[in-house]
């Protein structure tokens, strides 16, 4: 396993992270979750990231489960804050109250005094910013939190956040944006303006929910048991791939793929990784198996012929901008 800087800070992490999105608490069952874990672990995963809302903060108990008997000091576990937890109006949003109840109950249900870091799920347009970052100043403060970052925030959002975050001198060091070689509108403006901040990506999704491995072929239905056949595990997040002129330029990366060594998945999360301001891809599984191939895109180097492969197999196809797409945004 390779380890990257988080940003400006000292801290390094896995260059594949673990997250467990839509897989624990929902699609896959605690025994297969544990040994999906143990998996990373053995693969060399030090990094894992979750969020309270995940399967209504079921995904953070079961990875705390998985992770106990493990060396804190050796993990760096991550979880998030935004999206609603209950039916109460402040079961929801980056209110100081909300956040300083949430990250109480995070660290219950993770099993630890502490998360590594500690994100921004969305930015909330309801709540005053500086009140969020002063809230967040004070979970780094408190000890239950070492930095900060965010998820899905805009240029403009976070070249304000850090501005805060340097008054309260309080460690922002990440985003969390959607990135693959399908998805790349954080490429023109939000990788930019986190260089300037000081800012990694911890990018989720390199493989766009599953279509980059190429097991969806054009003109068939998806495999049983896929992603894309299971309603509690994303079917309607890929719904925007899942067309024959995306599934057919996605096998024109096969070859592409086997001339590197690799599978197609690899090739997927290896993508990422050639973007400098990218610190890890964050890797789901509902299998052991799926893990131990992912991660073997670690430490890879694509030349400079096969990105331009990459680029010209997939003409055409390629989101920019999220004006460009209609389907509704995934919670990761």
């Amino acid at each position: 396993m390779d380890f990257r800087y988080l940003g400006r800070s000292g801290l390094k992490i896995s260059e594949i992270a673990y997250g467990n999105w839509i897989t624990h608490g929902s699609q896959v069952e605690d025994d297969q979750a544990m040994a999906c874990v143990r998996s990373a672990l053995d693969a060399g995963i030090t990094t894992f990231d979750t969020a309270d809302v995940y399967a209504w903060g079921r995904a953070e108990s079961v990875l705390g489960r998985a992770l106990a008997g493990e060396r804190r000091g050796g993990l760096e576990i991550f979880t998030k804050v935004y999206w609603p937890v209950g039916h109460g109006p402040n079961d929801r949003g980056l209110s100081r109250k909300h956040i300083l109840e949430s990250i109480d109950l995070s660290l219950t249900r993770l099993g630890t005094d502490y998360v590594d870091l500690y994100q921004a799920h969305r930015f909330d347009y309801e709540t005053p910013l500086e009140e969020t970052m002063l809230a967040f100043a004070d979970v780094v403060r408190s000890g239950k939190a070492l930095y900060i970052g965010v998820s899905e925030w805009t240029a403009d959002e976070i070249r304000a956040g850090a501005a805060l975050a340097r008054e309260l001198k309080v460690p922002f060091v990440s985003s969390q944006p959607q990135y693959s070689m399908l998805w790349r509108v954080i490429e023109e403006q939000v990788v930019p303006a986190c260089i300037d901040e000081g800012l990694s990506q911890i990018v989720w999704s390199p493989i766009a929910q599953g279509v980059l491995t190429a097991k969806y072929l054009p003109g068939q239905a998806p495999p049983a048991g896929s992603r894309a056949t299971d309603a509690n595990s994303g079917a309607d997040f890929i719904s925007e791939w899942m067309t024959d002129e995306v599934l057919t330029k996605v096998q024109a990366l096969v070859p592409l793929a086997a001339e590197a060594g690799l599978t197609p998945a690899q090739l997927a999360v290896a993508w990422v990784l050639q973007n400098d301001n990218v610190a890890a891809a964050i890797v789901g599984a509902s299998r052991p198996e799926q893990v131990a191939e992912n991660v073997k895109a670690a430490g890879v180097k694509l030349d400079a012929d096969l990105m331009t492969a990459i680029d010209a197999a997939l003409e055409g196809v390629v989101v920019t901008d999220p004006a460009e797409t209609v389907s509704p945004r995934p919670r990761a």
